[in-house]
């Protein structure tokens, strides 16, 4: 059959409350990551670099800096009816709000009717991955399914906090979407593990209309895409699951395990962060086949000076990721992400942090296991990270796993 026509919808209207204080005024997907992205920059890229070139964004909470870098990162040309475009709640079927993932597509429906697709694919926004889609929906056309939902196998032990997919015996069709169950069921070839959903989905148009139309009308529904809709599908025995695992991406090992993130939470996100300082990166940014896509703020070069090591004035970056307009001035970074316009001024220390774009760490401070939002100052001789206490006193936020946040443009000065 000829290439099917493929519709994107990106659902980037998720509150974030997880990640406060990064998300105190910026949509979750807006959330910068890796120095130069933005979370939504990893489901666009998998989209685009697949072909996808009709996509619509849904956003809602705080989305004025996701629609600014939509708007001025992803210009496709119009000339050939390509388009990411963001589209905030329209409020077209009454005087409301999104109640839940699936009433953003059901209250956005006319972008599907003017496209007319056949093959809609419903991506979150807010995951560090890639992923090549095509092979996704091609085994959805194949299989001849009404939704197809991305799945990871995940140790059974571990899948307790996730949307568990429970397989037939096939390992193919989905005979129940369990919600963060107690005891996760086995897969029939991998008995110790299970499948966890990505909250990615592929849908044939009508299967999707029509159990969003079912949904509107059901006054008990959350009007939750993996919650309801597709327990919908379910059970008219229309679901498959894509193994994550089984996927291929252009450029990268086909023997290589896949690399998913939720960076939900704030220790999720750091981790994922340190999981880029390795020496062998278990996410590789290097991949020329199947870029991550972004605007590049025009910048110097990074920039490392003074080696006055009897001074212990050493200007220097180990395992680190840094990014274009960074100075280190003597001064020493360690297993940390650096985003553009940093500062580290002379005999500051920088350990197992993510700092964003323009903050700026004066002299003597040491900065350890923490992150810290744009355009953050910290004066000489300050110390964040080094004292959990210390930072509780101050009203800094400590996660669970002792890393310590600091919100846009905070000012330490003791």
């Amino acid at each position: 059959m000829a290439d099917p026509k493929v519709m994107g919808l990106v659902l980037a209207g998720g509150e974030g409350k997880r990640l406060a204080p990064l998300t105190a005024d910026r949509a979750k997907p807006a959330v910068p990551f890796a120095g130069l992205y933005r979370l939504i920059d990893f489901a666009l890229s998998n989209l685009v670099n697949a072909g996808v070139l009709q996509i619509a964004v849904l956003t809602q909470y705080k989305s004025h800096s996701l629609d600014r870098h939509i708007t001025t990162t992803w210009r496709m040309s119009a000339l050939l009816g390509n388009y990411v475009t963001p589209v905030p709640a329209q409020q077209r079927l009454g005087p409301r709000w999104y109640t839940g993932s699936a009433d953003a597509i059901f209250q956005s429906l006319n972008l599907v009717h003017d496209e007319r697709p056949d093959v809609v694919v419903v991506f979150g926004a807010d995951h560090v991955y890639r992923m090549d889609p095509r092979q996704m929906w091609q085994q959805h056309i194949d299989g001849g399914a009404g939704v197809t939902v991305a799945g990871i196998p995940v140790p059974r032990q571990e899948a307790t906090a996730f949307g568990v997919i429970q397989t037939a015996a096939d390992g193919r069709r989905i005979d129940a979407f369990l919600e963060k169950p107690a005891d996760p069921p086995g897969l029939p070839d991998r008995p110790d593990e299970t499948f966890a959903s990505m909250g990615n989905y592929v849908f044939s148009t009508q299967a999707l209309l029509d159990a969003l139309a079912a949904d509107a009308a059901n006054e008990n529904s959350k009007h939750d895409m993996g919650g309801d809709i597709v327990p919908l599908l379910v059970e008219q025995g229309a679901a498959q699951v894509y193994d994550y695992q089984s996927n291929r991406v252009p450029g990268e090992d086909p023997g290589a395990e896949r690399y998913w993130r939720d960076v939900g939470t704030l220790d999720s996100y750091y981790d994922a962060h340190m999981d880029l300082c390795a020496t062998v990166p278990a996410f590789n940014l290097y991949n020329d086949r199947w870029p991550i896509l972004t605007h590049i703020p025009s910048h110097p070069p990074a920039t490392f000076v003074h080696d006055d090591e009897k001074r212990d004035r050493v200007g220097r970056a180990i395992n680190s990721v840094v990014s274009n307009g960074v100075i280190v001035s003597g001064s020493e970074v360690r297993e940390s992400v650096l985003s553009p316009g940093v500062r580290v001024h002379s005999w500051a220390t920088v350990e197992r942090s993510v700092v964003m774009d323009g903050t700026d760490i004066g002299r003597h401070s040491v900065i350890r296991d923490a992150i810290l939002d744009k355009n953050v100052r910290v004066a000489d001789g300050v110390q964040i990270g080094v004292s959990k206490g210390d930072d509780h006193a101050r009203g800094f936020t400590v996660t669970d796993n002792g890393i310590t946040v600091l919100g846009k443009g905070e000012q330490v000065l003791k």
